[in-house]
């Protein structure tokens, strides 16, 4: 299995995981924003130190040539900053996702909003010079339109951009950024090192916050025990750190695509365990943006034609 095909599978699970997380977020909607993710983060970030230290006693790099002072110096540099960068961004994008959902945004709008970072990523990705295939293009108007038939339509009304919608709307272009920060650089520090780093930052950025800006009801935590503990270690600790590793070796918008895919998992979770149902115009919906994800993975004229031993 080549490393892209590897970076697209962790890419379609952490997007299982987070769209299975929906249901879990939906049961700690009592929590204020930053109460819900400094806890869950934090945890996160703690559910990873005793996996780096089973990595580091496996001797997982005994066959790499040993680095130098000066290069293991320059490597842990980058790894704080890389965490500390992706962090920051990451506790903004969260924090605006919660704020909106906290304002009672419409879910269906809210959806589609945050959907528009497949949209943003190219656009982000041109500002910084890089290329970006056609196809891809095409594959991004389609599965906009796919989020639009799933989120959108036959939800009632026109487009109104209320606090909670404007507050989503922020959140998908910082989910971009931290799209972008995390393919910087994941390539130049380890994956599960780097996501512990980022979520130990969110955590403590948030219970920071909550203590200055609002009002934590232990109670209210101590209830949300299983959301917060399931969103914490398997949503954050495994599907953040998934993602951190899969796009390794994954193109920015194809990674982009895949992890949309949450809001299509998060519906069908939402089917299977919360009861809900799907129109006939959702489920055409879901089919458009699978097809959206297929096409890019599909080997272009160049790769089929490029031996195979190369």
């Amino acid at each position: 299995m080549n490393k892209k095909l590897q970076s697209d599978i962790m890419l379609l699970i952490t997007a299982i995981i987070w769209g299975s997380a929906f249901v879990a977020q939906k049961a700690g909607a009592v929590l204020e924003p930053f109460t819900y993710n400094g806890i869950r983060m934090l945890i996160g970030g703690l559910v990873l130190i005793p996996v780096i230290l089973i990595f580091q006693k496996m001797g997982n790099g005994d066959n790499a040539e040993p680095k130098t002072e000066a290069e293991k110096a320059a490597e842990k540099k980058v790894l704080i900053k890389g965490g500390l960068a992706c962090g920051i961004v990451l506790c903004i994008a969260s924090s605006l996702q919660q704020f909106g959902l906290y304002f009672e945004t419409d879910a269906g709008k809210a959806g589609f909003i945050t959907s528009l970072y497949i949209v943003i990523v190219p656009i982000l990705g041109l500002l910084l010079k890089k290329k970006v295939r056609p196809i891809i293009w095409f594959c991004v108007v389609l599965g906009a339109f796919g989020f639009y038939l799933l989120t959108m339509a036959g939800k009632g009304g026109g487009f109104n951009l209320q606090t909670g919608d404007f507050f989503v709307l922020l959140c998908a272009v910082a989910f971009s950024c931290h799209i972008m920060v995390v393919d910087h650089f994941s390539p130049k520090c380890d994956g599960i090192k780097l996501s512990c780093i980022q979520f130990l930052t969110v955590g403590v950025i948030g219970i920071v916050c909550m203590f200055i800006f609002e009002n934590p009801v232990w109670a209210d935590i101590v209830d949300c025990w299983l959301p917060i503990l399931y969103c914490g270690v398997v949503s954050s600790g495994i599907g953040y750190t998934l993602q951190v590793v899969g796009q390794k070796h994954a193109e920015p918008t194809v990674a982009t695509l895949i992890m949309s895919l949450e809001s299509v998992f998060s519906v069908l979770f939402g089917v299977l365990l919360a009861n809900e149902s799907l129109s006939l115009v959702e489920g055409i919906g879901c089919v458009v943006i699978f097809i959206a994800v297929i096409i890019p993975q599909l080997p272009s004229k160049e790769e089929r034609l490029q031996p195979k031993g190369n």
